[in-house]
């Protein structure tokens, strides 16, 4: 299939390669004019033929509302806009009501991957009308690895799964890094090497997994993560899980915690910290502060 792809960063560069590489055309816009395959989004939407289909990969919030308001204008009922970013669940219903009403179908498509994406497959937990999932099929059998992808429901609900995806993600990252400060502060063993131990519980624990497997990865090249601060930043899932439990009655205390703990780490410099700004860089190719 042809479609546009606006956002070329880090996941929507790797996802318009992967696209290409399964056969697709891909027409490709960004703010910054040295990647950008085309002038504007004007440009964009005429090079792609009716009925088009439009994948945003632009950051959640003011810059994804930006992107719908100004593709609203230009594309034609039964065209199709898809949400890749990390967007707020309710915004996504939001947007999906208001667009229905000019006829332009939506899909929410929550994309996990990270920079690995583009040679293992992204993941995609997608919310939406049969109909538009029926058009995007063939892109999301592309984009992601086999039983990688799935139609969770109606509009909203991909970026709901992905959203508690994540909130689930800020919990098991944080209980390595607890883990791996344990050991690292052993005065008993003061000579365990993190990077032999990341590197066993890789083959037959029950503790491994492809974030352990990152941060062995990690130890292997700084043992000490010496060259990291142990400041760790939030997107903005962890903060909404952690209100729909509240909204819900559910009880999330680790994921809960492990969000205040990324509060923590702006006030304090720990091994554990610098553990998990080192697993995010390693996912997704996230932007660390550095010595």
């Amino acid at each position: 299939m042809k479609l546009g792809m606006v956002g070329l960063g880090r996941m929507g560069a790797g996802m318009t390669e992967r696209l290409r590489r399964g056969g697709h055309e891909v027409v490709g816009y960004d703010r910054d004019a040295k990647v950008s395959e085309v002038a504007s989004l004007d440009e964009l939407v005429a090079k792609l033929a009716p009925p088009r289909t439009v994948w945003m990969m632009v950051p959640s919030g003011d810059p994804t509302e930006q992107s719908i308001e100004t593709l609203a204008k230009l594309v034609a009922p039964g065209d199709l806009l898809v949400d890749g970013g990390n967007s707020y669940f309710r915004d996504s219903i939001r947007r999906s009501e208001r667009l229905a009403g000019n006829g332009v179908l939506f899909v929410d498509a929550g994309v996990s991957g990270g920079i690995w994406g583009l040679q293992e497959g992204f993941c995609l937990m997608v919310g939406g009308t049969n109909a538009s999932i029926e058009t995007l099929r063939p892109a999301l059998e592309t984009l992601a690895p086999p039983d990688g992808w799935a139609h969770v429901g109606p509009s909203g609900a991909g970026h709901f799964v992905k959203m508690v995806h994540n909130g689930i993600e800020y919990g098991l990252m944080q209980a390595y890094a607890e883990g791996f400060e344990i050991m690292k502060s052993s005065k008993l063993y003061p000579t365990l090497d993190m990077h032999q131990i990341a590197e066993v519980w890789r083959h037959g624990s029950v503790v491994r997994s492809w974030l352990l497997d990152l941060g062995a990865r990690a130890l292997s090249s700084d043992p000490a993560l010496s060259e990291l601060k142990g400041y760790v930043q939030d997107s903005g899932e962890g903060r909404w899980t952690v209100m729909e439990a509240m909204e819900e009655d559910v009880p999330a205390p680790v994921i809960a915690l492990s969000l205040f703990r990324r509060f923590a780490s702006r006030q304090e410099d720990s091994f554990a910290n610098r553990m998990l700004a080192a697993l995010r860089r390693e996912f997704g190719g996230h932007a660390v502060k550095t010595r």
